[in-house]
């Protein structure tokens, strides 16, 4: 995405999004008591992906810029799917990304107690029952978008018998899936969503909080907006397919609540992106298939992914705020994730050299057992971040592509006869070659250098057209690189009428170079830390580092090649 674009994007975004419009307006109107209150409500059934960031920004950030809180609350409503490590990454990623919810940590499952007593009072209302039929009838008998739904031969059983009923499904008396609780709302609305919607499920999975207390579990609309409700929640932001679940969120709460305190429900369109995918049953399905290795690889859109190939918190949020929040699903390009990313490590990462596919040059004229340093300047975009001593020595390594035995017109690198400048040191001249014998592989190439050329002291007046990265051969560190692109090949993998998005599988999603030669001053480098490789892209030390070999992840090119490509 060229800067341009990026320049009438940034240009064309309104001064406040339509969601802070009207968080301002219910705090001008003095809305409960002129507060506000948000919550980030995950579920513990997977890792976070760069999409909860989108949301993450929003619930946090509203909450902060209008002098109000933003909860942590979890809907661990189904234990089926969840696991005590979701919970801990989920609070890892979201303090990574800068924010933190205080005390204010809740889950769904503090107010099992107080839903199932809201459910009780419905039935004892008559605005609940327990239906017995199967899954897929109660289903066909909601009818469709234009044909309204038909009652259940159990609506209108006798109240004693329905609070009998649902005590005893809490008591596991009856299998998973013989029965379930009802709202008694309208079946004949043309909102499917209000026709008698399923409240309460039998599950007899253990929780991770409340073990076997509970054998009933809520369903997310009946647990979601009482949750906001007990909490104070004044603002419930979420996506935009829960616009058509807010008629039933507020009948809830009408319902329930016994003030005139009331949470709002605001919806955004979600962040979908290319290239990826935002499903969590699918990335899991990408886990324990194997085609990934693991939630944090470094291919994965999840934020511990993202972490780990070097992306930075404020690359997230400046892309999040570049993206915006409307009321139009749109699919974003991954190239301005990659911008955002690419401007951020530009003014924060050292230069260094690493040479991934080693090519050993000889300068023969150059003393034996010399070695010098040659001083080079951290980061151009930012002075304070110094200069740095780089040894210098008469063999070198570049990369293989920087030589040609016949270079085509312009090819302005190393080739016979041909003079380049070694970043940093002097012009080397190329006086000839060694083949291997038997692959054809050139395996050394033979060059000159000349004394008076030397980067910062030179008085010569000779001029090239290129300079290469290079590494000293005597001061190398052996280093593997994990070179990361795109997921997918096709722009949008879960979009397609062929529901198998596995065949969009880039094939080319990672290489893994074992041979690279990198300049000494990373022998220290710790997990995480990120460089720019002169000419190649920006790079994080990977959690596989060693004391014998660092291993890096290419986070980004230092341009985007990926449209070219598929132009």
């Amino acid at each position: 995405m060229s800067d341009e674009l990026i320049k009438e994007k940034e240009e064309s975004k309104p001064s406040i999004s339509f969601v802070e419009q009207f968080i301002v307006e219910d705090l001008k109107a003095g809305k409960n008591n002129g507060k506000i209150t948000t919550r980030f409500p995950p579920e513990p059934n997977g890792y976070l992906h760069i999409g909860h960031a989108k949301a993450i920004c929003l619930d946090f950030g509203m909450a902060k810029k209008h002098g109000g809180k933003c909860n942590l609350r979890f809907d661990d409503t189904n234990p089926i799917k969840e696991d005590v490590e979701y919970v801990d990454s989920i609070k890892e990623d979201i303090h990574w990304l800068g924010f933190d919810w205080e005390v204010r940590e809740y889950y769904a499952s503090d107010y099992f107690g107080k839903l199932y007593d809201f459910a009780v009072s419905l039935i004892k209302r008559g605005l609940a029952y327990v239906d017995d039929q199967p899954a897929d009838l109660i289903s066909s008998q909601k009818g469709t978008p234009s044909q309204p739904g038909v009652e259940s031969p159990y609506r209108n059983r006798d109240v004693k018998e329905n609070i009998d009923l649902f005590e005893r499904m809490n008591k596991g008396e009856f299998e998973e899936g013989s029965c379930v609780l009802r709202a008694k709302v309208d079946i004949t609305s043309p909102n499917m969503h209000m026709r008698d919607p399923i409240i309460y499920r039998i599950i007899k999975t253990p929780h991770h909080r409340t073990g076997s207390k509970w054998m009933v579990y809520p369903m997310y609309d009946f647990a979601h907006g009482q949750s906001d409700y007990f909490e104070g929640v004044t603002h419930s932001l979420c996506t935009l397919e829960f616009e058509v679940h807010r008629p039933l969120y507020d009948w809830f709460i009408d319902q329930l609540k016994t003030t005139e305190y009331r949470p709002r429900q605001i919806e955004f369109n979600r962040l979908n992106l290319t290239y990826t995918m935002m499903s969590k049953r699918k990335l899991l399905e990408l886990v324990k298939e194997g085609k990934v290795r693991g939630w944090d690889d470094p291919r994965m859109p999840t934020l511990c992914g993202l972490r780990r190939r070097g992306y930075t918190p404020e690359a997230i949020k400046r892309f999040v705020d570049l993206i915006g929040y409307t009321k139009v699903e749109a699919i974003n390009d991954v190239s301005l994730l990659e911008h955002a990313i690419r401007e951020d490590l530009n003014m924060r990462t050292t230069r260094v050299f690493g040479v991934l596919n080693p090519l050993k040059i000889i300068i023969k004229n150059y003393p034996e057992g010399k070695v010098e340093n040659v001083e080079l300047i951290n980061n151009p975009e930012d002075e304070s971040m110094g200069k740095r001593m780089v040894p210098f020595s008469r063999e070198v390594f570049i990369e293989q592509d920087d030589f040609m035995e016949v270079p085509p017109h312009k090819f302005f690198r190393l080739a016979p006869g041909m003079e380049v400048r070694l970043k940093g040191a002097y012009i080397i001249k190329c006086e000839g070659f060694k083949k291997n014998d038997k692959t054809g592989i050139i395996e050394e190439v033979y060059c000159t250098y000349d004394p008076a050329t030397k980067s910062g002291e030179s008085t010569s007046e000779k001029k090239v057209k290129g300079t290469l990265h290079w590494v000293s051969a005597q001061h190398a560190i052996d280093a593997e690189v994990r070179l990361y692109d795109r997921l997918f090949n096709h722009e949008d993998p879960a979009g397609q009428k062929d529901d198998d998005y596995r065949k969009f599988l880039n094939p080319d999603s990672l290489k893994v170079l074992t041979e690279c030669k990198v300049e000494p001053s990373l022998e220290s480098a710790k997990p995480l830390e990120k460089f720019q490789f002169q000419r190649l892209g920006y790079f994080c030390v990977d959690y596989d580092s060693t004391g014998s070999k660092l291993v890096f992840n290419r986070t980004v090119q230092l341009k985007d090649t990926w449209a070219k490509i598929n132009k």
